[in-house]
């Protein structure tokens, strides 16, 4: 699930100019499996409120207690699903973080490791309702991704007393971003030395995929979340300094991403609802 203030993947966002990102936000939400849905409505700017607690995006919401994250999601799944997708969503921080990383020299893009672990609550419509480990965070920019950005991988591995987030790009300028932190459960976060970049199989949409991995160790995807031309995510399998994890991993190829063409296909995706107002 993420919110977006500026729909950073929306094609109507992008033909807008990206000039008013408040009249482009929206709630994703994706769920997997039997029953699985995918929602991205690009809303206006009348179906945002927010304050220094509360994120509402159209009949959505997201409100922070001081102690849980609780998100009441109604959505209606993108075509050929167009369903309702309905529910909460409840995360528990092990900690939260103070951590803020800069993904490019100049700060026009920043990561944010607010609660890299914690616990899950999860009671959508479709049969989705389970309790495990999650975890939340957040990027801010200032420019398109795709204007920094060739390709990058992000992934959240999971270890016995401890969590390691994994952040790779290659920018357009040809220099690198080459970043693992691990975080405590106090939240204490470091920068560590990982295993070096490893390729592993290619996407079913062939997007290039990569992790750290120890010397010798192939990283395997264990199941398979979400696949477009230019994104993937699923969970993978890998070693990490003679640990074995399975976590979330993410592939952004920006430069198919910049291709014109491929905004039209989104569209039938992300679909437009900019009239929505709240009924209060």
């Amino acid at each position: 699930m993420i919110g977006f203030i500026g729909s950073v993947f929306s094609p109507w966002y992008r033909w807008s100019g990206r000039q008013d990102p408040e009249n482009h936000c929206c709630l994703n939400v994706a769920t997997y499996g039997p029953g699985s849905r995918f929602t991205m409505t690009d809303r206006g700017r009348a179906a945002l409120r927010r304050s220094a607690d509360t994120f509402e995006v159209g009949p959505s919401k997201m409100h922070w207690t001081g102690r849980q994250l609780i998100i009441d999601i109604n959505e209606w799944g993108a075509p050929p699903m167009v369903t309702p997708v309905r529910g909460q969503i409840i995360l528990t921080p092990q900690a939260i973080t103070s951590a803020e990383v800069r993904l490019t020299p100049d700060g026009a893009h920043i990561w944010r490791p607010f609660a890299p672990s914690g616990q899950i609550s999860v009671r959508l419509s479709q049969g989705h309702h389970w309790d495990g480990h999650g975890y939340f965070d957040a990027n801010f920019g200032s420019r398109a991704l795709e204007a920094d950005f060739d390709f990058w991988t992000w992934g959240r591995f999971p270890l016995r007393d401890r969590t390691i987030c994994i952040y790779d790009a290659t920018r357009r300028d040809g220099s690198r971003l080459d970043l693992a932190v691990e975080i405590d459960s106090s939240g204490q976060v470091k920068g560590v030395d990982a295993p070096p970049r490893t390729r592993f199989a290619r996407s079913l949409w062939q997007v290039k995929r990569e992790t750290r991995a120890d010397p010798g160790v192939m990283p395997r995807q264990r199941l398979n979340m979400l696949d477009a031309p230019f994104y993937s995510r699923s969970l993978v399998e890998t070693r990490l300094n003679g640990e074995s994890t399975t976590g979330v991993h993410e592939a952004l190829d920006l430069t198919r991403f910049r291709q014109p063409l491929l905004k039209p296909m989104l569209a039938l995706r992300v679909p437009r609802r900019k009239g929505w107002v709240f009924p209060d």
